[in-house]
């Protein structure tokens, strides 16, 4: 069963979640550059027709890629373990489930948002964001009261 947040928790929250989000888009674009790099050598080496590879370099590209690997890992399980859902992690977006009226909905915040100011439906995702307002205040739940 999905953990459901009211706008308290989820905001006490940010903090961390903002800094897992940074941790992985910097572990991604590690994992991105060092893999790019290997597959550059690789390149290299098939079109000169087999020349000696680069060991030393290929070796740190590859700790590189793992440990970047292993970082991200590590950040997404440990988001999970909180219960929010990552939407979209190049532009840092991020869910916080919760109830509207006893119906999922979905409390929404994205990197460099100070707080969160947005709630949408599921169906409607990130386009049918709607500013939190005092009606919704009212109407909205985590799973602890």
């Amino acid at each position: 069963m999905p953990r459901f947040f009211n706008l308290v928790e989820a905001e006490r929250l940010l903090p961390e979640v903002e800094r897992l989000i940074r941790s992985l888009i910097a572990s991604k674009q590690e994992y991105e550059e060092a893999d790019s790099q290997l597959n550059r050598i690789a390149q290299r080496i098939a079109l000169s027709g087999g020349m000696i590879p680069p060991r030393d370099e290929a070796e740190m590209l590859r700790r590189r890629k793992d440990a970047a690997a292993r970082n991200l890992k590590t950040a997404f399980e440990r988001v999970q373990e909180i219960g929010c859902q990552i939407k979209d992690l190049d532009t840092g977006l991020v869910d916080f489930p919760t109830l509207y009226r006893d119906e999922e909905v979905s409390l929404c915040w994205r990197l460099g948002e100070t707080g969160i100011a947005y709630w949408h439906h599921i169906a409607d995702g990130f386009a049918g964001r709607r500013r939190i307002d005092a009606e919704f205040l009212e109407n909205h739940r985590g799973s602890v009261e």
